[in-house]
């Protein structure tokens, strides 16, 4: 085995200048200003507000990793305008606002910089389906990038489907190579998730990899005849990891589409939920792991992996860590893929859903073991009272759970872990000196209920407000509700109209908003019939929509996607924790230690330990002995000892900071930012970044 020399050395840590503080994803400071012996007395050293803020205009999470470039920080607002702040005083010194004052946003997790030959400084950053080429001192437009300084990111996916792409996270530089995956629907209809790379002078395409095989690549015979022409999604939403010295990508991919149902692509559906290691020059296949084979529980593989080095057996090896959502990490050797702990093929529970032919076995590590249960029994219902231990318990015995990968079913599923994990976006952090991963995860069950449609079909003589209802009851209900209300996090629709115009509803809808994908597939045609039920109008005007020609056979939908398994009180129905930390000694897949993180005041039992709580973001860690998380629903920043899982600092803040912190130095000043969503609950309406520092 060729072993090179440690990418990750303690050296190549004391800036920030990357998202997640590097190529190799690890979430790692070699700073230890900050340390375990005066972590108490850190205090806000500033706060930025963005003011492009609508005073009428709600979303879910900011979640933006800063990146600091010498004397400045570079971030996007909510809604996509980026700025670059004094990384000291948290002045502003320029604004760029791609969508030149156009309601826009969704989730935008960073941006990319690059530095080039006689002093060029470029920021990349995506709004809508664009990428824009941004100089790093003035904040002008390159207009020497493509059109004007701006290309398109939108994927070619043929007739009749979306081409709609974007990024919920920032690229990856490799030379004068931007490397990008994308972010797209997984409903019907969906873009393929091509891996693409762009030159960063120009804006020219330097290659393509398909993640869903075209005919004569690696990967077409795992997939129907031509499935390239209408399968979508497979896509590398969660970022990328690189290895600089030897010129290999790592790509962490998702589910192909529809998430839940896939009659129409059986087979084990190459390269969906892979890790794929690309010539990041080239884009050429080095080698392949898959994680879910034909996956219909949306078990995306949800962050890059971490660049680390093993010691086993007398040797050192240079490898990946693959965190995922259903509590397994994959740890595989970073040039062949060959597992450096052993990974059993399982069988696994078949599908009984009509025309669904689910894998039979699916991957399995032996170690590290799961960070997460991967069942409930009766003894891990929480007994609040007598009667709401009944209700759960039969609640839970009427679900069909035959362990990990049960398959959804009409009679309900129990997914446990759900589809937002296990590990999260936010990713692990990774000591280099201890060989220890520090992971931050979810324990949120929830059900899956697969019903049978015919999404397009209507009957003669149906409103406008009819067939808007049914549309909206197959693709809109899961995430806002009956009533239109919102679910959980998810935006209210009521009265809706008398907030937006039509035009900037269906601009919405079209190219999606913070973590809703674009619908233009499905919606085309229905237009007229979704604004009537949105509006409370068309009860008395007939439609004239007609069935979509790319959709009209029978399928299943799991019409209570993403729905969290609570009471009927809304509390969870396991005990905690809901959300914990782990440390992980990757040489061995030991656990060092596990901590609750974040704690519901409310539901803490009395005398009990911290609940854990929800979590999204991941954390920071340093040479210091810190982990410095936020990530939590309970408005908390945190530092960690990273020996001992102790808590030696918390600090409140004004909203949640459901994002990685970024840690840099200035003029002899170590800094920690973390960027937190300010306003009502999950429904926020400000945002800012706060520093801390030592007086």
């Amino acid at each position: 085995m060729l072993l090179l020399s440690c990418q990750s050395r303690k050296s190549d840590h004391q800036t920030w200048q990357v998202y997640k503080g590097g190529p190799d994803a690890n979430n790692y400071s070699a700073l230890d200003q900050i340390n375990r012996s005066n972590v108490k007395d850190l205090e806000v050293a500033w706060t930025f507000y963005p003011d492009d803020e609508p005073t009428d205009f709600q979303f879910w999470k900011y979640e933006c990793n800063p990146i600091v470039v010498d004397t400045l920080m570079f971030i996007t607002s909510a809604w996509r305008q980026l700025y670059a702040i004094n990384a000291a005083t948290g002045e502003k010194i320029w604004s760029f606002d791609p969508l030149q004052g156009r309601r826009g946003g969704g989730v935008l997790r960073g941006v990319t910089y690059w530095k080039g030959d006689g002093g060029t400084e470029r920021i990349f950053v995506n709004a809508r389906s664009r990428l824009f080429s941004v100089d790093a001192r003035s904040g002008k437009l390159d207009t020497s990038f493509g059109e004007q300084g701006t290309i398109s990111l939108n994927i070619d996916g043929g007739p009749n489907r979306s081409s709609i792409a974007r990024l919920s996270t920032p690229g990856i530089i490799y030379q004068d190579l931007l490397i990008i995956g994308a972010a797209v629907s997984e409903s019907a209809g969906a873009p393929p998730g091509d891996v693409r790379a762009f030159h960063v002078r120009t804006g020219a395409l330097a290659w393509t990899f398909h993640t869903i095989p075209h005919p004569g690549e690696k990967g077409y015979d795992t997939w129907p005849k031509d499935a390239y022409q209408y399968a979508g999604a497979a896509n590398a939403w969660a970022g990328l990891s690189l290895d600089m010295e030897r010129g290999i990508v790592y790509v962490p991919t998702g589910s192909p589409g529809y998430d839940y149902y896939a009659a129409d692509r059986t087979g084990a559906n190459l390269f969906g939920n892979c890790i794929i290691a690309l010539d990041a020059a080239t884009g050429e296949y080095i080698w392949h792991y898959q994680t879910v084979h034909h996956d219909i529980w949306d078990y995306d593989l949800p962050t890059a992996p971490n660049l680390v080095t093993i010691k086993k057996d007398g040797q050192e090896i240079d490898a990946i860590a693959q965190p995922s959502k259903i509590g397994f990490i994959y740890v595989l050797d970073r040039e062949t893929g060959t597992p450096i702990f052993p990974i059993e093929e399982r069988p696994v529970p078949e599908s009984r859903v009509p025309g669904e032919e689910s894998w039979p076995t699916q991957p399995f590590p032996t170690l590290p073991k799961p960070f997460i249960r991967q069942a409930i029994t009766e003894g891990d219902l929480i007994k609040f009272s007598d009667e709401a231990f009944r209700e759960n318990k039969q609640r839970l015995d009427a679900l069909r759970f035959e362990g990990l990968f049960t398959p959804p079913d009409t009679a309900g599923t129990l997914f446990f872990p759900g589809s937002r994990g296990g590990a999260e976006w936010g990713g692990g952090g990774y000591d280099m000196e201890s060989g220890i991963l520090y992971i931050n995860v979810n324990e949120s069950p929830e059900i899956a209920t697969m019903d049978k449609v015919k999404v397009t079909d209507h009957k003669p003589g149906e409103t406008k407000y009819a067939v808007g209802q049914r549309f909206y009851n197959t693709y809109c209900l899961a995430c806002h509700g009956v009533d239109k209300s919102g679910i959980e996090a998810n935006p209210s629709l009521v009265d809706i109209t008398d907030r937006l115009s039509p035009a900037e509803i269906m601009d919405q809808v079209n190219n999606g908003a913070g973590i809703m994908p674009s619908f233009v597939s499905v919606v085309k045609g229905y237009e007229e019939e979704l604004m009537a039920f949105l509006a409370e109008s068309g009860k008395d005007e007939l439609s004239s929509a007609k069935s979509m020609p790319e959709d009209t056979s029978t399928t299943y939908l799991n019409v209570t996607a993403h729905g969290y398994f609570l009471d009927g009180l809304d509390r969870p129905i396991v005990t905690p924790p809901w959300g914990t930390l782990s440390a992980i000694d990757l040489h061995t897949g030991d656990y060092v230690w596990k901590v609750p993180l974040g704690n519901d005041t409310e539901l803490q039992q009395p005398g009990a330990p911290p609940t854990g709580i929800e979590n999204y973001g991941g954390p920071a860690v340093t040479a210091g002995g810190l982990v410095f998380i936020g990530a939590t629903l309970d408005k908390t920043f945190r530092a960690f000892d990273s020996a001992t899982g102790e808590v030696l600092w918390t600090t409140e803040l004004p909203g949640h900071a459901l994002a990685n912190p970024a840690v840099y130095q200035l003029d002899g000043k170590q800094y920690v930012s973390i960027a937190v969503s300010i306003g009502a609950d999950l429904r926020p309406t400000k945002c800012a970044v706060l520093t801390f520092a030592l007086p």
